[in-house]
């Protein structure tokens, strides 16, 4: 029976183990309490709340206090080592395809999870394993082994052990990378092995197209879910009538604040949410005091805390989300949705502005404050990255914004530098320093709207904290009064402000001796709509690029037609410098309605916009571009130099088209008029001429 040959396989690998001499722990033990907590808090392989029971467990240690877990499953038959999907990822939780058939054992519906490759195949299992003490214990990595066997020999002994061995850690967002060296042999567990074994995991780590597609995915897949839930809050008349759009906002914000990870705190869990009815034991109260312990543990400081305590009392505190309706609150029914879809996605250590899209997919259904006025529009991250490398951002560089909205563009500069210090910097220590110090010093943000701001600190606080310089304030009034050394300057300003906002622009360089700026503004801004600030500005900074942007950038969501204009700080504009005008009006992205779309993304890479956006960044940074998809010759590309006015900085005040006309042209209209003298010919209406 299959059930006999996995249970020697299992009996083959620790009698393997013994003869290396490496203590190993049975499905009934318990290494400690952290990892069994762990287990136990993750559902069961098939789904459940039942306890997870790995076959054969180890934890390593290298003498200097740096254990790895080590999670062995056994399985016994023909290719049940492992399953990978048409990708080669390991499978885990799929969706069925179709409902079970009439009076099945396990019945199911059509999209239901699907757990029969983690109960079916060794290294699935020992994954679904992994990935439980990853997201629920203190180990930030864990090696993960799939053993099989399917042939007892004369002694019922395993005559044809296999193996696979994975590493899974936080560095890498738990991709597992596979650990080659451990599929012939387990030498490597040995004790004075150990070192060895660690130096090779050291160098396991994502690549940046891995990464890169990693991020993509996860963002692809946050939107979806983001989607789902809103969709839900915007059908649900119940929940329309009695939360107003910033309620929402909190809602959201404040049950995700609930369920991330706290040092020290057991996670919420669903269960944990009782639906009492009671004013002062609910499902609020409980929600609240999880938030307050999660800003706590996160190290935000004092006034922060007590602002978003404030502004989310109020609505945990109403008795229509914490009361029971059919023995279920509304608060347990959400948190239930977001724990589920939304909180495994933001466990990791991907840069993502989440809350943005949070916020944009709340506003495809709803107005927000100010929202008339285009002031808020949340700029995609793609665009945010693409600004913050054209204003040079390094390790080094001191980055604030203004009008922060959710905090997209400190997200994206915070990745810029961190990955940067990563390449710099080759020792540890050193490393970890300056990240910290990036995180803590080098971001300053100001949002004067309490809803937003919000976000923007949750925000930068799962980046672990990047909200130490963040404000709630007036940024006319604060950038007067505040000391920060800003070299990089990134915005996309409100612009209902004076000059189209440009005013933010003209009182943010003045406080600058050096660095750039990259602005994402309305583009008529600069053809005399953003006087007089344009002016000035020109008098103390030198305008280096004008890029006409996709009239459409924000996907439907403001009717306004954008450009980024780049500066040199502190660099008076020498009329005779040219300024290099791009027309990226075809960046290569397809863009779709968001809120009429049957698709979860509205943008799709249809025409190698990574490869145009990549060609633009080299051509300001002065590099060689890998394409030729914007240039001179073919009208895309414009150098001309630019009066001290400030109202003449866009693509098609420059862009002249040449109406003289040539041979060819003649040649097309006579064509043209005998083809249509012909045609009446034809039909007998020929003039007296031709008659």
């Amino acid at each position: 029976m299959v059930r006999s040959v996995e249970e020697k396989v299992e009996e083959y690998y620790k009698r393997y183990l013994d003869r290396l001499g490496i203590r190993h722990f049975g499905k009934n033990e318990k290494i400690n309490e952290d990892i069994n907590r762990a287990l136990q808090l993750s559902k069961s392989k098939s789904g459940g709340s039942g306890m997870n029971y790995p076959d054969i467990q180890l934890l390593l240690d290298n003498n200097h206090s740096r254990w790895i877990p080590v999670m062995i499953e056994a399985k016994g038959g023909r290719k049940k080592l492992e399953k990978l999907d048409k990708e080669g990822n390991i499978t885990q939780v799929t969706p069925f395809l179709t409902d079970s058939k009439p009076n099945a054992r396990n019945p199911h519906k059509k999209g239901d999870p699907n757990y029969s490759a983690i109960t079916t195949y060794a290294t699935n299992g020992a994954m679904h394993y992994g990935q439980a003490i990853l997201n629920n214990s203190n180990y930030n990595e864990v090696i993960i082994i799939g053993v099989n066997g399917t042939v007892l020999n004369d002694k019922g002994v395993i005559s044809d052990p296999e193996q696979k061995a994975y590493y899974l850690s936080v560095k890498n967002n738990g991709v597992p990378k596979h650990i080659k060296e451990l599929d012939n042999s387990l030498a490597l567990l040995q004790q004075e092995n150990v070192p060895k074994l660690y130096s090779l995991l050291d160098n396991l780590n994502l690549t940046a197209d891995e990464r890169e597609e990693i991020q993509a995915k996860t963002e692809d897949e946050l939107e979806a879910k983001i989607k789902a839930i809103h969709q839900r809050l915007y059908d649900d008349s119940s929940i329309k009538t009695s939360l107003s759009t910033n309620d929402k906002l909190y809602v959201f914000a404040g049950l995700i604040m609930a369920g991330l990870s706290t040092k020290g705190v057991k996670n919420l869990q669903p269960s944990d949410l009782s639906s009492n009815d009671s004013k002062t034991w609910n499902d609020g109260s409980i929600v609240l005091n999880h938030i307050d312990a999660f800003l706590n543990a996160r190290n935000a400081a004092a006034d922060k805390i007590s602002l978003i305590k404030r502004l989310l009392k109020n609505v945990f505190n109403d008795q229509t989300m914490w009361k029971p309706n059919n023995g279920e609150s509304l608060i347990k029914s959400l948190y239930t949705q977001i724990n589920d879809d939304i909180i495994p996605l933001l466990e990791s250590n991907l840069h993502l502005d989440f809350t943005g899209k949070i916020l944009n997919s709340l506003s495809d259904w709803v107005s927000i404050e100010n929202d008339r006025a285009n002031d808020v529009v949340l700029t995609p991250s793609y665009i945010t990255h693409f600004m913050a490398h054209l204003a040079r951002t390094d390790k080094d560089s001191f980055v604030w914004d203004l009008a922060m909205g959710s905090g997209g563009f400190l997200v994206s500069a915070m990745d810029i530098m961190i990955k940067d210090a990563q390449k710099k910097i080759q020792d540890q220590k050193e490393l970890e320093q300056k990240i910290k110090n990036i995180k803590e010093n080098q971001l300053l943000g100001i949002e004067i709207l309490p809803n937003i701001y919000i976000l923007a600190v949750l925000n930068m606080i799962l980046m672990g904290d990047g909200s130490t310089h963040m404000y709630k304030n007036d940024s006319h009034e604060i950038y007067k009064n505040f000391h920060f050394p800003a070299n990089v300057f990134l915005l996309n300003p409100p612009y209902s402000a004076e000059g189209k906002g440009f005013i933010f622009v003209q009182e943010a360089l003045s406080q600058m001796t050096e660095g750039y700026a990259a602005i994402l503004i309305q583009e008529n801004a600069g053809s005399g709509k953003g006087l007089p600030f344009t002016k000035k500005i020109l008098q103390n900074n030198t305008l280096l690029a004008s890029i006409h942007m996709p009239s459409n950038i924000f996907g439907g969501k403001a009717s306004v037609q954008a450009a980024i204009y780049v500066f040199k700080v502190n660099q008076p504009h020498d009329p005779d410098n040219l300024v290099t005008f791009v027309n990226m009006e075809e960046d290569g992205y397809t863009r779709q309605n968001r809120k009429k779309s049957s698709q979860a993304v509205n943008l799709r890479d249809t025409d190698h916009a990574k490869e145009r956006y990549a060609e633009v960044e080299a051509i300001i940074l002065n590099k060689q571009p890998k394409t030729n998809y914007y240039s001179e010759s073919n009208g895309k590309i414009i150098r001309k130099a630019i009066s001290l006015n400030g109202d003449d900085w866009t693509f098609n005040q420059h862009h002249k088209v040449d109406i003289t006309p040539t041979e060819d042209d003649f040649k097309e209209t006579v064509a043209d008029y005998l083809s249509w003298e012909i045609t009446t010919i034809i039909k007998g209406k020929g003039n007296a001429r031709n008659a």
